[in-house]
């Protein structure tokens, strides 16, 4: 079984080795775009470096709607081109490349008229089905079926009998956003590439006009490395033009930030064995099963407040409340809302109003020599915007590379997942671990999950779950700082595990015991679990300070009330 451990040593061994000799390529930003273009680098055979300055995921890619999905709504834009793509990408994830991370998911279309709408819709969605089986990538998930009203509400007896004359059922697929980042990196690692979070770009080395290295620091350990590479890949989503900015040169697009907040309500809030998909005024909304939760989202606004914090606004979750309960019989109230989080789109413009044309299309430029830029894009077609941008970079080296390969690599976990699920009662047995539970851990780590076994096997208190979030083991939250690369209590309640949006504490009450379990590992002493523990429940208060706020300005000030936590 392949694996890749990202504990605390091999953080600083790959520091330390991205500085030693000059890279080919050198991706900033760990997001899901920077993390694929590092596995599509390193499996061309090519020496390659990644660094984030934050934590893996911790901007956009942890903060979507957790959907892989072709886009049906693109369909009524006439963008077939990006349908047709995000389709086969889809198609790959759920059956070849990570079969236990992504996951088909059924969704309920509300028709509120009759005749033309089922037309309408249902011409859509059959054609949506259709380009899906053309790519010979659609045959693992079940085509869409048209429903009565009657039946409709046998699937979704939560929605109001007036809100509906039929409906339409299709399905898409979903996964744990910043848990399949996680993953992507340590495939990435797996096959040589070094990889390091909380390492930040502070400015780039030149040698005349050309872009020859990064200047990074570490912000946990302190101190400054040059890293030199022949190409350097700024993936950094909604910081393109802050990264892009540091080497002085006006860039060929830009890229705005749009909001998008998302609210978690436990499943018996809303009964339905189907997730919802409805019209707004201004796009979709969704109702998205998420374990023991819904997941209800999104809005679309402008944000040029706080990149890295986006705050969700009372009215944000009025916008959602008033839309979801428009078709719901019991509505949802705020006391039912579990978890906020708020993510940003990194949408392309360009250089005028007058012309711009934000879209969910990705770029690939080359501003300058050694330098290049990937930008916009979907979190579906992550591994399609890689390739572009390490073909980009290949005509910048002075050898030959190999084509991509990413269509034929599983990501880590995705090997012997199916041979494991076959036989989760047999490891139920040996464990002595509840099914359920061994069913918990294959569909967060596939094959990997007998790493975590492993530590159980040798400490069997880690078998416990969390006391006040019994979806997860103890674990799990030192495989998160051993072997996931997990620095801080924050990035562990809030990205490996999701504990923060999934308990109506928020994480608080499992903050003690999770640092606790992660101190040994990172070395913590008692001061340090008492500021990791100090910093999440301010950060917390401080998000639902800004949740009780009118609008983005009075929101975005609550929520930088709390600071980063400081460096170890």
């Amino acid at each position: 079984m392949r694996t890749a451990t990202l504990g605390p040593a091999q953080r600083a061994e790959a520091l330390a080795g991205m500085a030693e000799r000059e890279l080919d390529v050198l991706v900033v930003g760990g997001g899901v775009v920077g993390a694929g273009t590092a596995l599509d680098a390193v499996t061309r055979g090519l020496s390659t470096g990644l660094v984030e300055a934050r934590d893996w995921a911790s901007g956009t890619s942890s903060r979507s709607s957790k959907l892989i999905h072709g886009g049906l709504r693109y369909l009524e834009m006439l963008d077939f081109a990006l349908v047709r793509e995000a389709l086969k990408e889809r198609g790959l994830l759920l059956e070849r490349l990570a079969p236990h991370l992504v996951k088909p998911v059924p969704f309920l279309y509300p028709l509120q008229h009759k005749g033309w709408e089922r037309l309408y819709a249902g011409s859509g969605v059959a054609l949506y089905d259709a380009m899906s089986m053309a790519r010979a990538h659609g045959r693992g998930l079940p085509t869409h079926r048209h429903l009565s009203r009657r039946h409709a509400l046998r699937v979704a007896p939560a929605l109001k009998k007036d809100a509906l004359v039929g409906a339409l059922q299709y399905y898409d697929a979903q996964m744990d956003d910043a848990r399949y980042v996680a993953t992507l990196v340590r495939t990435a690692s797996s096959y040589g590439a070094k990889v390091a979070n909380r390492a930040r770009v502070t400015g780039f080395l030149r040698e005349g006009e050309r872009v020859v290295g990064a200047r990074v620091e570490d912000v946990e350990a302190g101190g400054e490395y040059e890293i030199r590479a022949k190409q350097i890949v700024n993936a950094t989503g909604v910081w393109t033009d802050d990264t892009q900015a540091m080497v002085g040169e006006r860039g060929q697009f830009h890229v705005r930030a749009s909001k998008g907040i998302h609210l978690v309500v436990p499943k018996d809030r809303i009964n339905s064995t189907s997730g919802l998909i409805l019209r707004t005024e201004k796009s979709v909304l969704f109702v998205i099963p998420w374990g023991r939760h819904w997941i209800v989202g999104t809005t679309d606004t402008d944000w040029d407040l706080d990149k890295a914090h986006p705050a969700a606004s009372s009215a944000d979750i009025d916008y959602l409340l008033e839309h979801v309960n428009s078709v719901l019989a019991v509505p949802l109230t705020r006391d039912d809302v579990q978890g906020v989080y708020a993510g940003l789109r990194p949408l392309l413009a360009g250089e005028s109003d007058a012309t711009s044309k934000l879209s969910r299309e990705h770029t690939v430029a080359h501003p300058v020599p050694g330098l290049v830029v990937v930008a916009g894009g979907k979190y579906t077609t992550y591994r399609v915007m890689a390739k572009d941008a390490v073909d980009e970079a290949v005509h910048g080296l002075d050898m030959r590379v190999a084509e991509c390969v990413t269509e034929d690599v599983p990501l880590l976990g995705a090997e012997g997942y199916r041979a494991l699920w076959n036989a989760r009662a047999r490891i139920a047995s040996k464990t002595g671990i509840h099914v359920v539970r061994v069913e918990h851990l294959l569909n967060r780590f596939g094959s990997m999950a007998e790493e975590v076994l492993d530590l159980i096997a040798k400490d069997p208190t880690l078998g416990e779950p969390l006391q006040a979030a019994d979806d997860y083991l103890r674990a799990e939250v030192v495989y998160a700082a051993s072997h996931e690369g997990a620095r801080h209590l924050d990035d562990v309640l809030t990205r490996r595990t999701r504990i923060s949006i999934e308990t109506f504490d928020r994480g608080t009450r499992s903050a003690r015991e999770a640092a606790e379990l992660m101190a040994p590992v990172l070395g913590w002493d008692k001061d340090q679990i008492e500021r990791e523990v100090e910093h999440y429940e301010k950060r917390v208060e401080a998000e639902r300070e800004s949740q009780r706020q009118p609008d983005d300005l009075t929101a975005d000030a609550a929520r930088l009330g709390a600071p980063d936590i400081a460096p170890l």
